[in-house]
């Protein structure tokens, strides 16, 4: 799809949970965004944060889409949610034509959804496997999530 069609780059926000943002702009899709412009609109970090995950989504159907810490600048609550439809809609394009979503996050209450995790320390891989099996297994991965799990009290 073309960034010119206007119903494939508001399906591309429809997958990013971004719909609502062009709403609220002064021209709707067409508003400049950013200090650059003098007549752009600014827009919070969660905002500007679900526009690149539209941009990114684009291609309904890709076969790898890496999206690194995809939801940093969202609160937990709302980063949950998104991180639920994209994992939904990566199974879906799995299963279609083999496509692969790579998401990295140090966020534990998001990463326990994956298929796989794959744990990396000082560049190298550590460990693999699913929550449960890392879980079970007591490495750094079961450290890790023990103390974010504590830090949330």
């Amino acid at each position: 799809p073309r960034a010119s069609s206007e119903p494939a780059v508001r399906a591309a926000l429809e997958r990013a949970d971004a719909a609502g943002v062009p709403a609220g702009l002064p021209d709707g899709l067409r508003t400049h965004l950013g200090k650059s412009y003098a007549d752009g609109a600014e827009l919070s970090g969660g905002q500007w944060q679900k526009l690149a995950l539209g941009r990114a989504m684009m291609r309904e159907e890709p076969l790898l889409l890496v999206l690194d810490e995809p939801t940093s600048a969202l609160d937990p609550e709302a980063e949950h949610a998104l991180f639920q439809r994209y994992a939904e809609h990566a199974k879906r394009v799995a299963a279609r034509t083999g496509g692969i979503t790579v998401f990295v996050s140090h966020r534990f209450s998001t990463v326990r959804m994956a298929d796989l995790i794959i744990v990396v320390r000082d560049g190298r891989v550590v460990e693999t496997g699913d929550h449960a099996t890392l879980m079970a297994g007591a490495g750094l991965y079961a450290e890790l999530f023990a103390l974010q799990a504590k830090a949330y009290g």
